[in-house]
């Protein structure tokens, strides 16, 4: 996984590039990435897929917050990122959603 954030000087937003490797998005047709920026929505913020068999999608956030989200593959194959800057339990039972903070 991977996450590389780069901060605008001009404005308080930061470019944030979300990474699945070949290794976990390989054989997958999709890939999504899910959040608190996008509302938890499945389908609203698809991620690329790239030649090698893994996927990405940069976002503008906004600074000084922090985001809660999660990688959807495929169709129902839920996956956190160990790159991320925290992790925190949801309502779920034994699920925790991957933190960015900016």
């Amino acid at each position: 996984m991977g996450i590389r954030k780069q901060f605008l000087k001009s404005k308080p937003v930061c470019k944030v590039t979300f990474n699945i490797p070949e290794t976990i998005g390989n054989g997958a047709a999709q890939a999504f990435l899910v959040g608190e920026f996008n509302a938890w929505s499945t389908s609203a913020t698809p991620m690329k897929k790239m030649k090698n068999g893994g996927f990405k999608v940069t976002l503008d956030l906004e600074t000084g917050r922090t985001y809660q989200f999660r990688y959807l593959i495929g169709e129902s194959h839920w996956e956190n990122d160990p790159d991320a800057d925290a992790s925190c339990p949801t309502p779920y039972e034994g699920s925790r959603n991957s933190v960015i903070q900016l």
